[in-house]
């Protein structure tokens, strides 16, 4: 009985939280932990620092990746090799999302990108949707493969007790299986945007 009363104030601190938006959100989860610790006297967890250090790490390489320009020059060679083949945006796009992903550790420098996949999508009578959804789609599979990515490091640390043949999880034996697995992933929809094309209508 007293988990359900626990239960259901974190999930209103959370809703309530949710629906004002913004940093209500974070400060009513706070509060319920408050309630949580205080008043039905539960021991809160250790923060997870090795996840923070990682995410303050990515954090800082890709603001030094944005201030020194680094960002705006893998844009402008996109940019060029989705301008080149603009017959097939469907098929390039999600390649180009996956590697500056991988690059860069996150997902997010799939917005500046969208909107030149758009305009070459729209100059050449291809519905700009089809390209995009598959360029996000392709921006999140190469979190898992990106050595800087937060979700990777993670997956090391959640893994790291546990053996596999007697031997524990690396971070480089993790990287040799999620890279190869990515790349033939990416084919795969990369082969499945290309059969499509060529399907009659």
């Amino acid at each position: 009985m007293e988990f359900a009363i626990q239960l259901i104030i974190i999930l209103i601190c959370l809703f309530y939280g949710a629906r004002k938006g913004g940093i209500a959100l974070g400060l009513l989860g706070g509060i319920g932990l408050v309630i949580l610790v205080f008043v039905f006297h539960l021991k809160p967890g250790k923060p997870p620092v090795d996840v923070m250090l990682v995410i303050i790490a990515v954090v800082a390489a890709s603001a030094t990746l944005q201030a020194s320009g680094g960002l705006d020059v893998m844009l402008q060679i996109a940019e060029k090799l989705l301008r080149r083949n603009p017959k097939y945006v469907s098929i390039v796009a999600p390649f180009v999302t996956c590697t500056l992903t991988i690059l860069c550790g996150t997902g997010h420098v799939v917005y500046t990108i969208l909107p030149i996949i758009y305009d070459v999508a729209i100059k050449n009578n291809i519905r700009p949707e089809r390209p995009m959804a598959a360029s996000s789609i392709g921006a999140q599979m190469g979190i898992i493969a990106s050595p800087v990515s937060v979700a990777v490091v993670s997956l090391v640390a959640m893994l790291g007790n546990f053996t596999f043949n007697g031997k524990h999880l690396e971070f480089l034996d993790l990287l040799a299986i999620t890279i190869p697995s990515t790349a033939a992933g990416d084919s795969g929809h990369w082969y499945l945007q290309l059969v499509s094309r060529q399907r009659p209508r």
